[in-house]
């Protein structure tokens, strides 16, 4: 196979437009370094948003279930709330970018989110709290959505993937931290402690947003159309079978990831009686292991292997450590301690580094324009299946970790089976559009 876009910009000087307004013309390429490094970061810190709402609040989840006197199935109701919140927002935040430029949509969704944000410290009721995070998910959409669609504008093929992994390495930072940061926090304040310092980091996120990314999306390239358009665009990309295959190969890849997510404060601190501060260490250790590989990805095999290749492999690692967990689960070792298990964690963990932004970038190659619309459809997926994935975990209760893996193999192998049958024509190469292949 060819190599992939041999012909995109380079990446420390992308081609960016002025922050001046909707109309301004494209500006020339810029060739501070340090500008190409403050977008990459703000970039960077809008993706870190959902496992900064995510992650921080994990280790509360059994403190919560304490103090709103409610089931763990009902808590982890409140992730599932956010997760969906944040799939269907960028139903919404997508198309609104194509429509009205980057930045715009993206002021609103992060100013929502920083209100939504507040009021989930303050809930007094755990109904509440699952309606204030789906506001809060509804609103954070717009920053992974746009983040995404902002790097289809910029690059294209091997560049595209490469900037993808570097997304994960800051986006990553945000799971190793953000948990032991939470850990932390339950030591001299309960879990609303916990949703006062994301107000603090959405505020300044915020505040980067407003004064320092510029719009990436000329006003000669955006539709014109309302919904019509947007939803003309989606079935068109829908209707493509290689980019529906590389959106439900990462959709279901994601849910995997999720299982894990939603599952393993309780599998960890509740099965084999760790701390708060020990899960966070463990979930740090994983986060890791993720960015390394994500690294590895971007640097080592982006561009000298190729990227359906490097997919399909770590579907299987995925598929390898998922089966191990349900052997460990299910007693077909004996009795284990939390060694193998963390240890199958952080295998499943670190290939989702390969896994997730090789399935973004192929499904991206597949589509030039309406970058905002593919963005949505990808993150959408995603998160719908998350969705489903969370409240599954937690059938049979507390106290066992067979659901969890059940899920993440069932998961790994539909994901496995998308990439196989949609993605790959019959000379068993995967089809990528013109400008990526």
């Amino acid at each position: 196979m060819p190599e992939q876009g041999a012909s995109t910009p380079d990446m420390s000087t992308p081609h960016i437009q002025q922050a001046a307004g909707p109309e301004a013309e494209p500006a020339p390429a810029r060739t501070h370094p340090r500008t190409g490094l403050l977008v990459t970061l703000i970039l960077g810190g809008l993706t870190a948003t959902p496992p900064l709402a995510m992650d921080m609040y994990l280790p509360s989840l059994p403190e919560v279930t304490n103090s709103l006197h409610a089931p763990a199935a009902t808590i982890q109701l409140t992730l599932t709330a956010c997760l969906l919140g944040m799939a269907l927002g960028q139903l919404v935040a997508g198309p609104m970018s194509d429509r009205w430029g980057r930045r715009r949509p993206l002021l609103i969704g992060m100013v929502a989110y920083v209100v939504s944000t507040v009021l989930c410290a303050f809930a007094p009721t755990v109904e509440l709290l699952v309606a204030f995070r789906l506001a809060q998910g509804l609103a954070g959409a717009a920053g992974i959505v746009i983040a995404r669609a902002v790097v289809r504008d910029l690059y294209d093929g091997v560049a595209m993937a490469r900037f993808f992994s570097t997304l994960m390495l800051i986006g990553g930072v945000a799971p190793i931290v953000a948990p032991l940061i939470g850990g932390q926090i339950l030591r001299v304040t309960d879990w609303r402690g916990v949703f006062v310092v994301l107000t603090v980091v959405g505020t300044v996120l915020t505040a980067f947003v407003w004064t320092k990314l510029p719009e990436t999306l000329p006003a000669a390239e955006r539709h014109g159309g309302g919904v019509g358009e947007a939803l003309h665009s989606m079935r068109r990309l829908l209707s493509d079978l290689p980019f529906s295959g590389f959106m439900l190969a990462g959709g279901f890849a994601f849910a995997a990831l999720f299982a894990y997510i939603s599952a393993s404060p309780y599998v960890i601190q509740e099965i084999y009686g760790a701390s708060p501060q020990t899960f966070s260490l463990l979930f740090g250790l994983n986060s890791v292991g993720l960015v390394a590989v994500g690294q590895i990805n971007g640097k080592l095999l982006v561009g000298r292997v190729r990227l359906d290749r490097a997919l399909g492999a770590g579907l299987l690692v995925v598929i390898a450590a998922a089966t191990a967990l349900l052997l460990m689960s299910t007693g077909v070792f004996g009795k284990v301690g939390l060694a193998p298990v963390a240890a199958a964690l952080f295998v499943l963990m670190s290939a989702m580094g390969v896994t997730l932004p090789n399935a973004q970038a192929l499904a991206l190659m597949r589509t030039k324009h309406a970058a905002g619309s593919a963005s949505a459809l990808l993150g959408t997926s995603s998160f719908l299946i998350g969705a489903v994935a969370s409240p599954l975990v937690g059938i049979a209760g507390e106290h066992t970790a067979v659901p969890m893996a059940v899920v993440q193999l069932a998961a790994a192998l539909v994901a496995l089976g998308c990439f196989v049958g949609m993605c790959r024509t019959r000379s068993g190469r995967t089809s990528v559009e013109g400008a990526g292949s």
